[in-house]
């Protein structure tokens, strides 16, 4: 019964680790971005086969860039390729080439992107820190930085109001 106890009791507290390290907002951020991310990566690799390719395509004598490979070993016929396609249902070992230039343009692509929005974000972020209200002031007479809300200066004991609202910066008065 003891071990049945304690067995509940880890199994418990496991799963209050679980539930605080899931919901905890870096948790949940990652989640957002591998889901955002997958998503984009789908968009941006339909953008390199549909739009991309093509145009590469009408420079390489019309060849659609996912069909530009070599073959290392011939398949079964032996007969020539037209299409990658045609190469791997015949069994012929090939060097996809084609396939790999769609992937380095994706990835280009994909961390062009990441790259505009981490750019954008920081300054987004600079800029607001910039428009954070300060929380000290500088006393007026012994020129230290203490609370905003400060009516007497812990460092020089003047009292801040009435020197503010003489302008008197000059400690001997």
């Amino acid at each position: 019964m003891a071990i049945t106890f304690m067995a509940n009791a880890g199994c418990v507290r496991l799963i209050a680790e679980y539930k605080e390290f899931a919901l905890k907002g870096s948790a949940i951020d990652i989640a957002v971005g591998i889901v955002i991310g997958t998503a984009f990566a789908t968009i941006t690799n339909s953008f390199v086969a549909n739009i991309i390719a093509p145009i590469i395509g009408l420079f390489t004598s019309g060849a659609d860039t996912a069909d530009l490979f070599l073959v290392l070993k011939e398949g079964v016929s032996g007969a020539p390729y037209l299409t990658l396609e045609q190469a791997n249902q015949d069994g012929a070992v090939t060097l996809s080439y084609g396939l790999f230039i769609n992937s380095v343009i994706s990835f280009i692509i994909v961390t062009w992107v990441i790259f505009v929005a981490l750019k954008t974000i920081n300054r987004l972020s600079r800029d607001k820190a910039q428009y954070e209200f300060k929380k000290t002031k500088k006393c007026p007479m012994c020129c230290s930085e203490i609370n905003k809300k400060a009516r007497v200066c812990p460092k020089c004991t003047s009292v801040l109001d009435a020197a503010m609202a003489l302008g008197n910066t000059n400690r001997e008065t």
